[in-house]
């Protein structure tokens, strides 16, 4: 650090010519005035050169403040007479303002207009503009005030020892009550480092402290040693200024840490203040001096390869990694001095002591920097080297070589003042060093020798000197900006260039150097012509490619590509030394340029390495190529010089060449790869069809790469290439020609006609495509392109006369009427195609969603279609029959459960209904019976109760709608019908339980008459014979089921019902067969020509002895007595047997469906099949 005084003034009283003393100073916001309180007097300076620019007299006692606004239109000062005068920009007063006490202190907010004013007895604030003043009494005498550098708070400190931290409304935010009750002299907020507001206070119990907004102290309390009068931040608060009773103005660390002296005084320092953004600092004392001094921080560093060293913040040292950006901070605590580096060691200098730190060798990344050694020695020197063992000290005339422990093992004097010295490296311990004097002497001192050797010895003194890698030149940059560069050996002067002042050799290239000079830096290889750059700084090392320029205290590492010197190395044809500088760094273009030159003057291997560099892999393989060739015994230069030029473009060059070497092949082989077909033709022999033929199908190829496919077509097509020529034709959709090539081809080459056909069924000319797989006989493809073609007709007509391609017609049209929600075709044509277990999945998923969407009139359908189903394929599978047949019954009771709910829904859901209400109480009764054991899915039993609660009231079965309502409170009811529900509960509990005698059902075989409930199920509750429903209306049909005897066929069965019965009877004998639990019906004999129907009496008079079900067996006899118009034949296909009913009464018109076997009252079926022309269960169609 240094300081220099730029001016210098003594104030006195003009009068008395005594010495006023300097009580405050404050600079304006620009800096450009400096303000001074001396005396009575405001004194203001030209901060530049220390004119005095105005006196302003105003107060009758001594200015002890001065301070400005903001913006720099006012100026205020205070004084022992307890006025403020507030000064304008010209330094007229423009107002005076009078206090309870003597002004102690003033400053003013950095954000805003506003003045805080400090007396013994108040505090007060007011703006510079409004003049609305703002006060607040205190207890103790203030000495010292700052603002935050926000605006928001501020500090005050008493005599008392006591500081006050305030918000600019005058609030007491925190109170700092010190421990030593020392007046607090002085005290500023720093700028807002780090984010956070450091006050920086000092005491007269001589103690500097740091403390933070909250309060609370910052680190320790440093001791000075004297009386401190006044703090101030230097810089960005990096440093502080403090000046007291020592008569010195001293500067610090931000962490207290003493750096140096400023100024040193002949009275005490009662102020001093730093220029803004600026290094100047103006000193006021207690004898009127008024010191102007600039501080120079002087920039320590060291350089060794990719580390930079720097001292930053004047206790740290910073080792900057300049290819990584990798940055290490050593804090030291102390001032450093000196720093240098040298390989992985690093010394640093301290006021009193010597620290050695090294890094591991093994490691070119490693920035973990330990000590090595420490020892104590307080010494100035002019410069510090480090080597690999000692260090070496530069002491004017002198250099003292150190060991790391301080003894002292060398040292050398020398005839003139030292003026360069820099570590040449060398052996440990034996390290050289390159010393420039300001004699000229430019001297090279061996650690291990005591004597040392003068290398060359100039006229005038020199600013930087450098040796090349091999020792053997030496550069000089002399004081006149000269760069001379010398024969180590001979002592001879090669070559000089002007405007330099640093010059370092490149340590990768022994000839070459830059120096730099008026913003320029010069870049010199051997005697070629100086390249230049724009670069900022000075030059301090050169590796590679990359230069380290210093600019103030940065260091920065430019990449310059080395492209001028090698293209200088390269015009004389130098391409050893080429490549080497090339290897410093260039541009990928540059070593294509090396390769290429190095190519055709058939330097292979230099060329090989350019290539390699930019991995141009065609190049390489044709350097592989020619050395190949000349491993195989190949010598003719003029082939390897028309491959080169071949590669390079000179295409007409390489072909003279081709030919000179007599062969004349390469070249229409190298113009037929290129396309260059009108020079290929030159090459071709007139008699040679087969080369001919070869040069038109690559012309072909050539055309379709040109995207003109239609003169590539035709190329192939008369070269012979029909594979090629369709595949053009295809893809860019040309239908027209595809089918008159197809027409032309021979049908022996299917491949061709088929290429033509795939294509033509890809563009949807079905017909020409239809043409050409007629033309080659493929039926299948032809059977697959109606299929895609979706012309379903034309499919089905070939299937019947190739019936083997069944499966792939049926299954794709199955798929399309999927997609076209025809499910039910769709299922039929799965069934068509033998896919048995697609057909069943496509009925499941359709019966699914019915359920799922409340379409259970669907749904009871697609039941019955599964059932269906599951018949048929356990008529094919024998194995499987039982558990389809399983299926089946259990589908086909879904079914009715279902079909039969659809009504019962739609009559809850719905406002209106088709439906009686007898059929409707007639369902619900069924659907009661059928969910007794289980309740399908989807399928409410609240709307089922509901329903025949509903219609149980209506039809005056009471005691069924009792039973319907107390089943209903069971359930989860709606909210809807639970209002209704409650309200039906409620009257149908006086009722009767009594059903009305015409509802109830009769037995048509016992004749017995049964409840309307019955839980066990739809069958008499006396004989147990199954009810027999319309499936309409859901009564009660006259019809009871009987069975044949095992003896009796299906078929016999019908014959004999078809016979004319017998008019009379003898005699009628009933059996019961108890073993099988049957009643037989046999023996017959004619009966009196008065009675009518033989059965009924035998029927009506039956009584069931058991519990278990006993069906009706009937044998030849019954069978042959029995008239086809009284019986009802259910025909089911295998390996169900037929049904058989006996019409009880003959006179109910009855009917069946032949598709799903229901029975119906004609009346009702008729009419239903009036209006949908379907059956109502199986929908099967009346036409059909």
């Amino acid at each position: 650090m240094k300081s220099v005084q730029s001016w210098f003034e003594q104030v006195s009283d003009k009068k008395t010519n005594e010495e006023c003393c300097v009580w405050d100073l404050c600079f304006s916001t620009d800096g450009s005035r400096l303000i001074a309180a001396a005396g009575i007097r405001v004194l203001v300076y030209d901060a530049n050169n220390g004119t005095l620019l105005h006196s302003l007299k105003g107060h009758s006692d001594s200015v002890l403040c001065v301070t400005c606004s903001k913006d720099g239109c006012y100026l205020a000062s205070g004084s022992a007479d307890k006025y403020v005068i507030i000064w304008d920009s010209q330094m007229v007063g423009k107002s005076k303002f009078a206090n309870g006490d003597a002004v102690q202190c003033m400053t003013c907010n950095p954000i805003n207009q506003i003045l805080l004013v400090c007396t013994s007895v108040d505090l007060a604030t007011f703006g510079f503009d409004d003049l609305k003043v703002n006060r607040t009494k205190i207890n103790s005498r203030v000495t010292c005030c700052s603002w935050t550098s926000d605006g928001q708070y501020f500090a005050v400190g008493f005599y008392s020892g006591i500081i006050s931290i305030r918000s600019k409304t005058l609030d007491e935010k925190n109170k700092i009550d010190r421990s030593v009750a020392c007046p607090i002299w002085d005290l500023e907020w720093s700028p807002n480092r780090e984010g956070k507001d450091i006050l920086a206070v000092v005491d007269w119990s001589q103690k500097l402290s740091f403390y933070l907004l909250s309060g609370n102290l910052v680190g320790k309390e440093k001791q000075l040693d004297f009386d401190p009068c006044c703090v101030s931040w230097f810089g960005k608060g990096e440093y502080l200024i403090i000046s007291g009773s020592n008569k010195q103005c001293m500067l610090y660390s931000k962490d207290g840490i003493k750096l140096g002296t400023v100024a040193e005084l002949k009275s005490w320092v009662w102020t001093s203040r730093v220029r803004p953004d600026s290094n100047a600092v103006a000193i006021g004392c207690q004898d009127g001096v008024i010191s102007y001094n600039q501080v120079i921080l002087s920039t320590i560093h060291a350089l060794f390869r990719d580390r930079y060293i720097y001292r930053d913040y004047m206790t740290d040292v910073v080792i900057h990694h300049l290819v990584t950006d990798e940055k290490v901070r050593i804090k030291c605590r102390e001032l450093v001095k000196k720093v240098s580096t040298y390989k992985n060691k690093l010394a640093v200098q301290l006021p009193d002591k010597f620290i050695i730190y090294e890094v591991s060798h093994d490691d070119p990344n490693d920035m973990k920097y330990k000590v090595r050694e420490k020892f104590g020695k307080k010494i100035d020197c002019y410069s510090l080297v480090v080597c690999a063992q000692h260090i070496v000290l530069c002491l004017e005339k002198r250099l003292q070589c150190l060991s790391f422990k301080g003894i002292k093992h060398r040292e050398w004097v020398l005839e003139s003042p030292i003026k360069y010295i820099r570590v040449m490296g060398g052996p440990p311990g034996r390290e050289g060093l390159l010393t420039g004097l300001r004699n000229g002497q430019i001297l090279q001192v061996f650690l291990d020798n005591p004597f040392p050797v003068q290398i060359l010895k100039i006229n005038t003194s020199m600013r930087c000197l450098d040796l090349n890698t091999t020792r053997k030149r030496l550069a000089v940059v002399d004081e006149h900006n000269t760069c001379l560069v010398y024969d180590v050996k001979t002592k001879e002067l090669q070559y000089q260039e002007p405007n330099a002042d640093s010059v370092a050799w490149n340590n990768r290239h022994e000839d070459m150097l830059c120096f730099s000079g008026n913003g320029l830096v010069n870049i010199k290889a051997a005697n070629y012509p100086v390249h230049q750059q724009k670069i900022q700084g000075f030059v301090v090392g050169f590796s590679g490619s990359s230069i380290y320029c210093l600019n103030g205290c940065n260091m920065t590492m430019v990449d310059v590509p080395q492209s001028a010197p090698m293209y200088q190395y390269l015009e004389k044809k130098l391409f050893k030394e080429t490549y080497n500088v090339a290897c410093l760094g260039v541009t990928n273009g540059d070593w294509e340029t090396l390769g290429q030159e190095a190519l055709e003057s058939l330097d292979f291997q230099t060329s090989a390495k350019a290539f390699i560099r930019i991995r141009d892999i065609h190049k390489l393989d044709l350097i592989q190529d020619i050395e190949d060739r000349k491993r195989r015994g190949e010598s003719n230069m003029q082939v390897f010089l028309g491959l080169i030029y071949a590669i390079q473009g000179r295409f007409q060059e390489a072909a003279k060449l081709y030919s000179k070497a007599g062969q004349p092949s390469r070249a229409l082989s190298m113009y037929t790869d290129l396309c260059m077909f009108d020079f290929a033709k030159e090459f071709v022999g007139a008699e040679d069809i087969k080369e001919k033929q070869i040069l038109m199908s690559k012309q072909a190829d050539w055309a379709s790469n040109l995207n003109e496919p239609k003169s590539a077509a035709e190329m192939y097509i008369n070269a012979g290439e029909f594979g090629k020529a369709i595949e053009i034709m295809g893809e860019h959709g040309w239908a027209d020609m595809l089918i008159d090539l197809a027409r032309n081809l021979d049908k022996a080459d299917r491949d061709s006609l088929s290429k033509c056909a795939n294509y033509l069924r890809k563009m949807e000319q079905y017909a020409y495509a239809s043409e050409v797989y007629a033309k080659i006989g493929d039926t299948e493809s032809l059977i697959m392109l109606h299929v895609d073609a979706r012309l379903w007709d034309e499919a089905f007509s070939l299937v019947k006369k190739h019936p083997e391609y069944k499966n792939k017609v049926y299954f794709p049209y199955a798929q399309w009427l999927a997609e076209n929600d025809k499910f039910e075709e769709s299922q039929l044509a799965f069934h068509k195609a033998g896919l048995e277990a697609q057909a069943v999945r496509v009925l499941e998923q359709l019966t699914n969603n019915a359920v799922s969407e409340n379409r259970f009139n669907d749904a009871g359908f697609y039941f019955w279609k599964l059932s269906m189903q599951c018949l048929d394929l356990a008529g094919d599978d024998s194995a499987k029959s039982g558990e389809l047949l399983k299926k089946f019954r259990d589908y086909q009771q879904r079914a009715e459960i279902y079909y039969a709910y659809h009504s019962v829904q739609r009559s809850t859901e719905e406002p209106f209904t088709s439906h009686q209400p007898e059929a409707l109480f007639n369902i619900s009764r069924f659907l009661v019976h059928s969910t007794v054991n289980h309740c399908p899915a989807g399928i409410s039993k609240v709307a089922i109760f509901y329903s025949l609660a509903k219609q149980s009231k209506i039809l005056g079965a009471l005691k069924m709608a009792h039973h319907a309502y107390a089943q209903l409170q069971k359930l989860r009811i709606p909210v809807r019908f639970q209002d209704t529900v409650d309200l039906g509960s409620l009257v149908i509990k006086p009722k009767p339980f009594h059903d009305h005698e015409d509802l109830l059902p009769m037995c048509y075989r016992c004749s017995s008459t049964n409840p309307l409930l019955n839980l066990q199920g739809n069958f008499c509750s006396n004989c147990r014979q199954p009810f027999v429903y319309s499936f309409i209306s859901f009564e009660v049909l006259p019809l009871i089921e009987f069975f044949l005897d095992d003896d009796v066929s299906d078929n016999e069965a019908v014959s004999l019902l078809e016979l004319e019965p017998p008019m009379k009877k003898e005699k009628e004998k009933w059996n019961k067969a108890t073993a099988s639990q049957s009643i037989q019906m046999d023996d017959y004999a004619l009966m009196d020509d008065n009675t009518d129907d033989p059965f009924n009496p035998k029927f009506m008079s039956f009584e069931q002895g058991g519990v278990e079900y006993q069906p009706v067996k009937a044998n030849r006899n019954v069978l042959k007595s029995l008239s086809r118009t009284e019986v009802i034949i259910c025909q089911w296909p295998k390996p169900l047997k037929n049904q058989y009913f006996k019409v009880i009464m003959p006179d109910v018109p009855l009917t069946k469906c032949s598709s799903c076997n229901k029975i119906f009252h004609k009346d009702d079926y008729e009419l239903l099949a009036l209006q949908e022309n379907r059956c109502p269960y199986c929908r099967k169609s009346l036409d059909d």
